[in-house]
């Protein structure tokens, strides 16, 4: 691989990881075992029939608890361990053996990409879960497995576009991230103050329930 492709496959695992990892290695577990594409030393385990099997049966276990308000977001809190992490060590074996430090800088960026792609796609399913139809949950689900899978695509086959795409989302990202957090604290504000009133309504008719009683 020369540069352009190293980077792109590097990156693109961290991006795919922190959005739909069970897709991300699947997918190229299959695309390594069929030979259209040589995947690095580090990254060859992911052909292994077994882990692709493992992935592919949490891929349809994420493709329906993805769909369901209320399930997709704790799906992603649980997934913040998983998705993470697992973005770095993509990552850092994407990069080949070039060497210990070029590893540990693919890990620390890989970790940050997958870090900021995650955030994102968990912030937003907070916000759209606000939504009384379920058609929005589909809809945001269905096309992040399509941007994940084309996403991939794209940085194997044609890096260099990869790489300006994602500097774009990047930015989307930057823009992006501040909005979704005002939102969140907008949308747990309104159900603190929900259950709040609805607690502080429960003590009075208690209280009043008390002072009949006295009488």
């Amino acid at each position: 691989m020369d540069i352009a492709q190293t980077l792109a496959l590097t990156m693109g695992v961290a991006w795919a990881s922190g959005i739909n990892l069970y897709a991300a290695v699947f997918m190229l577990g299959f695309m390594g075992s069929t030979g259209n594409i040589e995947l690095p030393p580090d990254l060859q385990l992911l052909s292994d029939p077994m882990v692709m099997l493992a992935a592919g049966f949490m891929y349809c276990v994420e493709f329906f608890a993805d769909k369901v308000p209320g399930v997709d977001t704790g799906w992603d809190g649980i997934h913040t361990f998983i998705r993470i992490p697992a973005g770095a060590i993509l990552a850092a074996g994407a990069v080949g053996e070039v060497g210990a430090g070029a590893q540990l800088a693919a890990a620390l960026a890989g970790g940050t990409l997958a870090t900021g792609s995650h955030l994102t796609k968990a912030g937003s399913r907070v916000i759209i879960n606000t939504s009384p139809e379920p058609v929005s949950n589909w809809f945001a689900s269905v096309g992040e497995d399509v941007a994940v899978i084309a996403g991939l695509w794209t940085a194997l086959t044609h890096p260099v576009l990869f790489l300006v795409l994602l500097g774009l989302f990047i930015l989307l990202m930057i823009w992006l991230l501040p909005k979704i957090w005002r939102g969140i604290r907008k949308v747990f504000g309104y159900l603190v103050n929900l259950f709040g009133s609805k607690d502080t309504g429960t003590e009075t008719d208690q209280s009043a329930a008390g002072s009949e009683s006295r009488k």
